[in-house]
């Protein structure tokens, strides 16, 4: 009977929470790092209470409190560190935002910008981490990934655009190998007057593609370009941050922010976390990565 007068309370709590915020559901519990960013610590709170008003239970892990945010008090960003990854590997949060972490070789991370041109989003692919020691097969497995963070963001059918970088038309060839033999992909054109699915810088700004392929480190600027280009480089101001890190098999949703991401970028990864955690990124991936395999991915 206890058991069920909690079920029904949990429901009208939710309901509440819902007619509040306008979203419905359980609400996600992500993890936010407050410590270390170059804007200081109530940048990182104003973001957690901006993204506690969209139906997000955020934990500000800090030294901070603030009505509506749940505080876990730490003495330093170190401290922080081990705080949060405890809270992950027992369940008590669905996903974190922090500003640094030791993926493993074989996981990176899709970042998520606003393009100036025409004010599309854009997921670039990747931003951080390394996909595969091999320049090729880590553009072809982050075009993966990639395709993972859009259609779990409710893109059914993503376009993806390879950045016209080293290694590029090795990509454009493995990748569409893979789609002869079965596997979903759809490939963008080109803003530019001779198409095809290599991208320039154009569209890089255009946001032609729905997903931008490219290796980390290219990835890592551009994030850092698109999402500060108005404020001179020194505070990230659009956008939603370097994104989750994907992997195959990987199972553990960590968001990153850099030290330089203002309140607005940070609000937008916890956002970004919270629509991978509402639309269950780990079984698009598993769906994802076995499709991928049946069409020869190795």
């Amino acid at each position: 009977m206890a058991n069920v007068e909690k079920m029904i309370a949990e429901t009208f709590l939710e309901m509440a929470q819902g007619l509040e915020s306008g979203s419905y559901g359980k609400r996600p519990k992500i993890a936010l790092t407050g410590m270390g960013s170059e804007h200081g610590e109530e940048n990182a709170m104003e973001a957690a209470l901006m993204a506690a008003k969209d139906g997000v239970d955020v934990y500000y892990i800090g030294s901070l409190e603030a009505e509506g945010v749940t505080t876990v008090k730490v003495a330093d960003d170190e401290e922080g560190h081990k705080k949060m990854e405890e809270m992950l590997a027992n369940g008590e949060v669905d996903g974190a935002v922090t500003m640094h972490f030791p993926f493993p070789i074989g996981v990176s991370t899709v970042g998520r910008v606003v393009t100036p041109a025409k004010g599309r989003e854009m997921f670039v692919a990747n931003t951080t981490g390394t996909s595969s020691a091999d320049r090729i097969e880590g553009m072809i497995k982050n075009t993966i990934y990639g395709i993972i963070a859009a259609k779990t963001c409710g893109i059914a059918n993503p376009t993806v655009g390879i950045l016209n970088v080293d290694g590029a038309r090795q990509t454009e060839k493995a990748l569409k190998e893979l789609q002869e033999h079965g596997y979903d992909i759809t490939f963008a054109e080109s803003a530019r007057a001779d198409g095809g699915c290599v991208m320039r810088g154009n569209d890089v700004l255009q946001g032609t593609p729905d997903i931008m392929v490219t290796d980390s480190l290219t990835g890592n600027i551009m994030v850092k370009m698109l999402s500060s280009a108005a404020t001179g480089g020194s505070f990230e101001a659009t956008g939603y941050g370097y994104g989750p890190g994907i992997g195959e098999g990987y199972e553990q949703l960590v968001m990153i922010v850099s030290r330089a991401s203002g309140a607005p970028v940070i609000a937008g990864a916890i956002r970004y976390a919270a629509q991978l955690v509402r639309n269950k990124v780990f079984e698009v991936a598993k769906a994802e990565f076995a499709a991928a395999k049946k069409a020869g991915l190795k």
